[in-house]
């Protein structure tokens, strides 16, 4: 899924004071959507001007910083979508948008008395807005606004409405089940899954036998939610398995290993034996368990930050429980 960050111009409303401050907003900006984008979306920028050429400190703007910056940043930084103006690309929306960007629509939106043009389109796009850690009244999850609107009566209307905000990453937790409900509202089969594998679930690898097994489980089948949940907590799992064994203490998911006697078993064995995406045969015994729909998901831990998932479906046999 991609998803649109407005950027609120009035972070920059007052411009850091020299480069070394400037140099920590973006930096703290870059962790923030670098956090985003492990909840397995994919993020572009929309801005009111163009995001490059924004000024972040007196004869400093962003493209100014990019060609001084660590490489890794500012590889980051020009990796991201942007798009100007904030009402490109949008539709039936895009009218809309424009009037607000042009100050001549129904509605203005004000924070702090400050005409809001970022933060109302975050409200009109029911989407995040992200600023730069420049005030402490940046430092917020959600964020109040004022808003005027005409209504058909050509009545004023006075209101006041809450936004999504971020503008570090610890603000990403207040919206994650927002996010990944917007994410699941995209996926409408196990086709899906497979084909976003890599956006939503960048530390799992699949074996290509997943390929089928995924396919197969169809739009409004009663495994589909509980797979791909449990493959998106499998994920954040394994994305903060930073050394040692794999653990999956302080998450919700229930794992465990095969009995002696089905290790042991030539046959069972070889149900649990699969080719990796490395090519190599590897025994995949270990494995989380689905309660509410009675299916596994096989996996082995490669490395710290890896899982390769070789098998999801229905339990496997074992030398206790044939299927």
């Amino acid at each position: 899924m991609e998803l649109d960050l407005i950027f609120n111009e009035l972070s920059l409303k007052h411009i850091a004071p020299n480069q070394e401050i400037a140099k920590q907003w973006i930096s703290e900006f870059i962790k923030t959507i670098r956090q985003l984008k492990r909840q397995g979306v994919k993020v572009s920028i929309r801005s009111h001007e163009h995001f490059y050429y924004l000024q972040i400190a007196p004869d400093y703007s962003i493209s100014q910083w990019s060609k001084e910056a660590n490489e890794i940043e500012r590889r980051f930084i020009k990796s991201l979508a942007t798009k100007t103006p904030l009402s490109k690309d949008l539709g039936l929306l895009n009218s809309e948008i424009q009037d607000i960007e042009n100050n001549i629509g129904l509605s203005e939106f004000y924070f702090q008395g400050n005409l809001a043009i970022g933060l109302g389109t975050a409200y009109l796009l029911d989407t995040i807005a992200i600023s730069f850690i420049s005030d402490q009244n940046w430092d917020l999850s959600y964020l109040e606004l004022d808003i005027i609107q005409l209504n058909d009566e050509e009545n004023i209307i006075n209101d006041i409405l809450k936004i999504r905000h971020i503008s570090r990453n610890i603000h990403i937790q207040d919206h994650e089940t927002w996010i990944q409900r917007k994410i699941q509202e995209g996926i409408v089969d196990g086709t899906d899954i497979w084909k976003r594998r890599e956006e939503l679930f960048p530390n799992l690898k699949f074996c290509d036998s997943v390929r089928k097994q995924l396919e197969n489980i169809r739009s409004g089948q009663i495994e589909l939610r509980p797979v791909y949940t449990t493959l998106i907590e499998i994920q954040k799992c394994c994305q903060n398995w930073q050394d040692g064994g794999f653990s999956t203490e302080g998450y919700s998911l229930e794992e465990s290993g095969e009995s002696e006697s089905t290790r042991n078993n030539d046959q069972l064995r070889k149900e649990r034996t699969f080719i990796s995406p490395d090519g190599e045969e590897r025994f995949f015994e270990r494995h989380f368990k689905l309660r509410s729909c009675n299916w596994r998901i096989h996996f082995f831990p490669l490395e710290p930050g890896t899982l390769i998932i070789g098998y999801v479906g229905r339990h496997l046999s074992t030398v206790n429980y044939r299927t």
